[in-house]
């Protein structure tokens, strides 16, 4: 996509500090795979070639992005868009020049992504871009779920709570929403796989659905408790080591002694490497703040999930390399 310098943003540039949000979008302008991510919608992309010309394509994805980092509304991205200088400068607009993507046209490109199915697509090129890196390193697998709030409120035309999602309990709070069940790579944290559910679905259910077939190793909590035995594990035919979580109540009956303590050191080792499997998910709740979502059903809102998931995998391979 060609894009020039223009005077206008001169004085923003000249800025002495360069704010945390400006380091953000640096930073992802310079690792997100934008050939690969433009290839996958390109085919169902309007052409142009009856009425006006529609806006580029990876413009648009840009623009796609930063709602959802930022957890915005069609109607607020296109008014941050205009008051904060680091967005159009990412999405390459010059405000002097031409004016932002409306609403509509935001909404009829998530429609467009929701309808063909592409957001599976770029989650798929994302770690595509990632493996050919050498970060998907696929050896072993960590699953978990986690929730995801949905309005409650019954203040609508039919009267009623959205019937595709359900309430779960969890300790004694009780969760209305859905689930994102993940499978996350032992040694580079990368997500590889999404399903996404009602929350009242056991998470053990799901187990399976979140390999990629070459594990040698499943890490899972003591919600996943007895999973070797499901009959879609043992119909695998192939020798897989699970480190699944020992039960707390189970561990403190013991009596103490060597043997107590023996497996509570083997508890705490496992313990660290499940923990990484917690990363993606307090990227997309916590830093691309998707905590609660806005519309209604499972297919609809789950669309968008894989590419905060593709997204969090590059804020984690972006760490890594700058680790390295």
């Amino acid at each position: 996509m060609p894009h020039q310098t223009t005077f206008a943003p001169a004085e923003f540039a000249a800025k002495k500090k360069i704010t945390r949000r400006e380091k953000f979008l640096a930073r992802m302008e310079e690792v997100i795979p934008w050939a690969r991510l433009r290839a996958v919608i390109a085919p169902f992309y309007p052409k142009g070639k009856r009425g006006r010309p529609p806006i580029g394509l990876e413009r648009m994805l840009r623009v796609y992005f930063l709602q959802q980092w930022y957890g915005l509304a069609d109607e607020a991205l296109e008014d941050a868009r205009y008051d904060r200088q680091a967005l159009p400068r990412f999405a390459r607009m010059d405000l002097s020049a031409e004016g932002v993507p409306d609403a509509t046209t935001l909404l009829n490109f998530r429609h467009l992504l929701e309808t063909h199915d592409l957001c599976k697509g770029l989650f798929t090129a994302i770690n595509a871009d990632l493996a050919a890196r050498g970060l998907l390193l696929r050896a072993g697998t960590r699953v978990d779920a986690t929730r995801i709030a949905a309005p409650s409120s019954t203040k609508n035309a039919k009267k009623e709570r959205d019937p595709e999602m359900h309430q779960t309990q969890k300790g004694n709070p009780w969760y209305f929403g859905l689930k994102a069940h993940i499978g996350a790579d032992r040694d580079s944290k990368l997500v590889h796989t999404v399903v996404v559910t009602a929350a009242n679905v056991a998470d053990v259910t799901q187990a399976a659905e979140r390999w990629h077939g070459q594990e040698t190793q499943v890490h899972a909590d003591a919600g996943y408790t007895g999973v070797e035995q499901r009959p879609e594990i043992v119909a695998l035919k192939r020798k897989i080591d699970w480190p699944i979580a020992g039960k707390r109540g189970v561990i403190k009956a013991l009596a103490e002694g060597a043997e107590k303590e023996a497996l509570k050191a083997v508890e705490k080792a496992n313990a660290s490497v499940r923990a990484f499997v917690e990363h993606p998910f307090h990227i997309v709740k916590h830093i691309f703040r998707h905590r609660k979502m806005r519309d209604r059903g499972l297919a609809k809102n789950g669309h968008p999930l894989y590419g905060l998931f593709g997204l969090a995998n590059i804020v984690i391979g972006a760490r890594t390399r700058a680790a390295a």
